[in-house]
């Protein structure tokens, strides 16, 4: 075979240089994607960062009062329980206590999750609250409590459904 003289590098046409440019990674970190109703769709994750990344991402682009409400809510259940526990999943910050001596309680409580129009909270053992939460559940035990935009928080109420909630074997579930 014989050799064959080696072609000049030729600079990258337009279209190579533009292709490049697409494929370089992005320094610029993406903004959660919003499903419906404005949540946030954050990755599962466990700790305080990825509720708090969730909730600075309620609402995206519009209207705060979600955001202001989310904040709010993880503030109460924080300043009641200090050593709660956090996660991410399902695209909702879930908060739970962790297992106690006596083997009962311990596990996830509660939860909440961007609706359209409102804030719906779970309590996983809702049912047994007193007074309780509002809103039925197709599931037995789950109540909901709904905050809405123009709604003032019970903040001694709220407190004492995530005081009792803890008490209660708590959902294994993750």
């Amino acid at each position: 075979m014989a050799n064959r003289p080696s072609k000049p590098a030729q600079p990258p046409t337009r279209k190579l240089a533009q292709r490049a440019a697409i494929s370089k990674p992005r320094t610029k970190a993406a903004k959660p994607k919003l499903l419906s109703g404005g949540n946030p769709q954050i990755p599962k994750a466990d700790g305080d960062a990825p509720v708090q990344a969730f909730i600075a991402a309620m609402s995206g682009g519009g209207p705060g009062w979600k955001r202001d409400v989310g904040r709010r809510l993880d503030d109460i259940i924080t300043r009641t329980l200090p050593d709660v526990r956090k996660a991410v999943r399902w695209n909702s910050p879930f908060y739970g206590v962790a297992e106690q001596s006596d083997g009962m309680s311990g596990g996830w409580f509660c939860s909440f999750h961007c609706i359209t129009k409102y804030i719906k909270v779970a309590f996983f053992r809702g049912t047994s609250l007193r007074p309780m939460p509002p809103v039925a559940s197709k599931q037995k035990e789950v109540r909901y409590f709904h905050v809405y935009e123009s709604d003032a928080i019970d903040e001694a109420l709220f407190a004492s459904w995530v005081r009792q909630a803890a008490a209660l074997p708590g959902e294994q579930c993750f």
